[in-house]
C-alpha cells in the first residue's frame, strides 16, 4: 500500500471506532482487518499505528481543533496528528490527503485552513486546561487528582508510555525459570511477583511452545499480586464471582495446586467459553464456570459455602489506559456513576457466599477513589460483620516475598509507583 491508502485506511477505522463509541477499539479493528484480508502484516501496523496515535492523543487533537471551530472529524484528527504529533509541516501532510479510488481525498477549504491554523503549534500546550494538557478526560480529573496529588502528572505522563508484555509461570506446569528458558525471549522476572516474567520489546507470545503447552499466560504483575492476595490455598472452595476469561481462576488454580474448588463465574457466556479454554490449556482441574443470568438463584442456594470469594468488579479501567488508550474518550462520567452502583450491588451479593471466617477480596483496576476505597469503606459500614485485613497481614498470610510494594491497608498499584497497570485490592475478613 501507498503512504495515501494507508491514511485512507487509517480514517476508515477511526470512522468505525466513532461510530460504534461504544465498543472497544480493539475489537472494531479486529473485524475492520478481517474484512480487508488484502492489507499485509506491515501495512497492517502502518495503519493501525495511525488510528492508534490519534486515539492517544484524541483528547488533545480535539481541543486544538476545537480552537478553530470546526467540527471534529477523523480526516481532521489525522491531519492535526501529522502536523501536531508527527512534525509535518501543513503542505507536507496535504499532499498526503489525495483523490482517486485509493485516496482519502484532498482537503477542502476548510480543513486546509485548520492545517495552517495548526502550523507550529506544540502538541502539548502551556495554556490547555488540565484535561487535555494531561491526557485525561475532565470527568476523571477530581479522582485523579484525589488519588495522586502532587503526583499526579507523573501518573498522567505515565498512563501515555506503552505498557509491557508480563507474563505469569504457570506453577501447575513449570518454575518460573523453567518457563522463562521454554519462552526462548529475552525476558526479566518482575519486582514484586514471585512467578510474573517481563518481556522486553514486542512478541507473539500466543505461537510459542511455552504458551501453547500452558506453561506461561499473559498477566499484568498487579493481576497476579490480587490473585496471590485472595490466599487461596490447596483444599480451599473459592469463588471467582466476576471472572471474566479467568486469569485470576487461572493464578488461584496454581496456589491451590489444583486441590479443593474454584467456580468461575461471570454474566458473559463467550467470556466463560474463553475461560473453559484457557482451563484446559493450562492444566487446571479443580475449577468450573458458572454463567449468571437475571434472576439466578446460585448465590442464595451457596450462602456461606465459600472460605475465599473473588470480586474483580466492572469498572472503568482508568488504571488500564496505556493499554487502551480508547477508553478515555469512550467511558464518561455517567458511566461512572452507573458503575458505583454495581459495584456496591455486587459486593453485597457476594458478600453472601462468605462462609464465618472466610475472605472477600474486593479489585478493580481502576484508579479512582470512587470505585476503590470509597466502596470499601461503604461496604464495611453497612455490614458490621466483615472488617478489613491489613495488606501488610494479608500479604505475608499469603506468603508472599518481601514486603508489599505500596504502604496502606489496601494494595493500591500505578504505573508510574510501580510499573504495573493500576489496580486496586482490599482484603476483608467475615467474622466467625
Amino acid at each position: 500500500m501507498t503512504p495515501e491508502a494507508r491514511l485512507a485506511a487509517a480514517i476508515d477505522l477511526l470512522h468505525a471506532v466513532m461510530e460504534q463509541p461504544r465498543r472497544p477499539a480493539d475489537a472494531i479493528a479486529a473485524e475492520f482487518f478481517r474484512a480487508r484480508r488484502y492489507i499485509g502484516g506491515g501495512d497492517r501496523r502502518e495503519v493501525s499505528d495511525l488510528a492508534w496515535g490519534v486515539l492517544r492523543q484524541r483528547l488533545r487533537l480535539e481541543w486544538w481543533i476545537g480552537q478553530t471551530g470546526v467540527r471534529v472529524t477523523p480526516r481532521l484528527l489525522v491531519l492535526a496528528l501529522l502536523i501536531l504529533g508527527r512534525g509535518m509541516k501543513p503542505g507536507e501532510a496535504s499532499k498526503l490527503f489525495m483523490g482517486g479510488r485509493y485516496g482519502a481525498g484532498t482537503l477542502d477549504v476548510g480543513e486546509e485552513e485548520v492545517a495552517r491554523s495548526l502550523a507550529g503549534k506544540p502538541l502539548v500546550g502551556k495554556d490547555m486546561p488540565d484535561g487535555p494538557r494531561l491526557n485525561l478526560p475532565e470527568w476523571a480529573l477530581p479522582g485523579m487528582r484525589a488519588r495522586f496529588g502532587a503526583a499526579l502528572e507523573a501518573e498522567a505522563a505515565a498512563l501515555e508510555a506503552a505498557a509491557p508484555l508480563d507474563l505469569r509461570a504457570n506453577a501447575l506446569k513449570a518454575t518460573r525459570e523453567a518457563a522463562m528458558a521454554a519462552l526462548g525471549m529475552e525476558a526479566v522476572p518482575t519486582p514484586h511477583s514471585p512467578w510474573g516474567l517481563r518481556l522486553r520489546g514486542r512478541a507473539s507470545v500466543a505461537a510459542t511452545p511455552a504458551y501453547k503447552d500452558g506453561l506461561v499466560e499473559v498477566q499484568d504483575e498487579g493481576s497476579q499480586l490480587i490473585a496471590a492476595l485472595v490466599g487461596a490455598k490447596p483444599g480451599m472452595r473459592v469463588a471467582d464471582y466476576c471472572a471474566g476469561a479467568a486469569g485470576k481462576t487461572l493464578a488461584m488454580a496454581a496456589t491451590m495446586a489444583n486441590q479443593g474448588r474454584i467456580t468461575a463465574c461471570d454474566v458473559s457466556a463467550p467470556r466463560l467459553e474463553g475461560a473453559a479454554k484457557r482451563l484446559r490449556r493450562a492444566g487446571v482441574h479443580n475449577a468450573e464456570t458458572h454463567l449468571l443470568s437475571p434472576g439466578d438463584r446460585w448465590a442464595k442456594r451457596r450462602a456461606g459455602q465459600f472460605d475465599r470469594v473473588l470480586v474483580d468488579a466492572p469498572c472503568t479501567g482508568t488504571g488500564t489506559w496505556r493499554r487502551n488508550p480508547d477508553a478515555r474518550s469512550r467511558t464518561t462520567g455517567e458511566d461512572l456513576a452507573e458503575l458505583v452502583g454495581k459495584q456496591r450491588e455486587i459486593l453485597s451479593i457476594s458478600a453472601q457466599l462468605v462462609r464465618p471466617g472466610g475472605r472477600l477480596v474486593y479489585a478493580t483496576c481502576s484508579l479512582l477513589p470512587e470505585e476503590d476505597e470509597a466502596q470499601v469503606d461503604g461496604f464495611l459500614q453497612a455490614h458490621g460483620d466483615f472488617h478489613a485485613v491489613p495488606l501488610a497481614q494479608a500479604w505475608a498470610e499469603a506468603g508472599m516475598p518481601g514486603a508489599p510494594p505500596c504502604e496502606g491497608p489496601h494494595l493500591a498499584l500505578s504505573p508510574a509507583a510501580h510499573g504495573t497497570d493500576g489496580f486496586f485490592c482490599a482484603v476483608m475478613e467475615r467474622a466467625s
